[in-house]
């Protein structure tokens, strides 16, 4: 039980890092301009849509 307890742990402080990189590499690519964005496959509005921050902590 207590192997589990700490995978789950591990796993749940793993989904909560990728989920603030990729807040903070929405927050990069909205600084960049419509057609490099368009160039990207993604538009600002669907940046927006995910989430995104400006600092990494």
């Amino acid at each position: 039980m207590a192997n589990s307890f700490f995978r789950n742990a591990f796993q749940r402080v793993v989904e909560a890092r990728e989920r603030q990189a990729s807040r903070y590499v929405n927050g990069a690519l909205l600084s960049l301009d419509d057609e490099t964005l368009k160039g990207l496959g993604t538009s600002r509005e669907e940046l927006r849509r995910k989430g995104a921050s400006s600092y990494v902590f």
